[in-house]
């Protein structure tokens, strides 16, 4: 418990998100400037909890992320204006340097038509990276090889407001894998609109929490009473914790997320339907097996359907030897494989 502990909070700032969020026909609508200013209190918190604690602010953009604020890089004192008595000054270098970044990124994107994708994956990413490279220098210092239990102990806090992206499904998965490998906790906190079933993923199999706020308003309350304990700390407290987790995953020939699909038993691509030809490593499927899955392929799930167990039927063939088929596999409420040798997941 007397580890430091490093923070990285990448933030959801879709300007269209935030717009449709803040409106007043919403029940509890938060507007950006009021979110920001809970945010901001509770990275000061986060700070002020002990001294070697550190911290790494992402800004996830329309079609790009952008490093907001990092502890360990110096800031300009110009940039801060005159001192004010009644202010600490690490915390007003922590607010002036946020805002400034996020202020500075929204004017660049208020000229633009049409809104990019949101870069969550390259906010997270860096994250990732972020972490690595710190771990790796404060690993390789000659005081911390002696006392490996006082190395930062890394986690990533994810505040959403935009719906899933499914293309990025695939770089979503291998920053899953990537993150357990790191041993990196992945806490979710979502804002708005309806859950994420990827970051629903990302959070259970890290170790994290996925928290779907009912009042937004309340979100400073939230932020410390579930994501300023470090996990050391968390297993004397009484987090709050997902009841169903959705494992659907996304098929790679429409993005779709989809409730039962079929797999490629050569690279374990998943499609929504049966194919002739497997998009991704090229295998041809013989066309009985196709004609055998159309005929048994279960009507079209509704929006109401209920979450279906995922059974995966053994594969009996492997690489490279045998008759490629496609094998059935429901994505209900199943579990999550590491990816393969060309990035797919399995």
């Amino acid at each position: 418990m007397d580890k430091a502990s490093h923070l990285s909070v990448i933030l959801d700032l879709s300007p269209v998100q935030w717009h449709l969020f803040g409106q007043s026909t919403n029940p509890f609508p938060l507007s950006l400037s009021s979110f920001l200013s809970q945010l901001l209190a509770f990275l000061n918190a986060h700070t002020a909890c002990k001294d070697e604690n550190t911290l790494a602010v992402f800004g996830a953009f329309p079609g790009k992320s952008v490093l907001l604020f990092s502890s360990t890089t110096g800031i300009s004192e110009g940039d801060l204006g005159p001192a004010d008595a009644n202010t600490y000054r690490p915390f007003k270098m922590l607010d002036a340097t946020i805002m400034k970044s996020i202020l500075e990124e929204l004017e660049e994107l208020s000229g633009a038509q049409e809104e990019s994708p949101l870069g969550l994956v390259g906010a997270l990413t860096k994250a990732l990276c972020y972490i690595n490279r710190t771990s790796s220098a404060a690993s390789s210092a000659p005081a911390a090889r002696s006392e490996e239990t006082n190395l930062p102990d890394p986690r990533i806090l994810i505040i959403s407001v935009s719906p899933d992206q499914p293309s990025a499904y695939i770089p979503i998965m291998n920053s899953i894998f990537s993150a357990q490998k790191l041993k990196v906790t992945i806490d979710v906190c979502k804002l708005f609109g309806s859950d994420s079933v990827f970051l629903q993923q990302a959070s259970h199999l890290t170790g994290g929490s996925y928290i779907f706020l009912e009042r937004p308003d309340a979100l400073l309350q939230y932020l410390t009473m579930s994501f300023l304990p470090p996990p050391a700390l968390r297993q004397l407290l009484s987090v709050p914790t997902q009841d169903k987790v959705d494992f659907r995953a996304a098929c790679f020939c429409h993005k779709n997320i989809v409730d039962v699909g079929f797999v490629c038993s050569v690279c374990l691509s998943i499609f929504c339907q049966p194919v002739p030809v497997c998009s991704t490593c090229r295998t041809k499927f013989p066309i009985k097996t196709l004609q055998r899955l159309n005929a048994s392929k279960p009507p079209a799930p509704t929006a109401n359907r209920a979450a279906i167990p995922a059974t995966s039927l053994p594969r009996s063939t492997s690489i490279g030897s045998g008759t490629p088929r496609l094998t059935p596999l429901s994505n209900g409420n199943g579990t999550v494989h590491p990816p393969s040798q060309n990035g797919t997941p399995r």
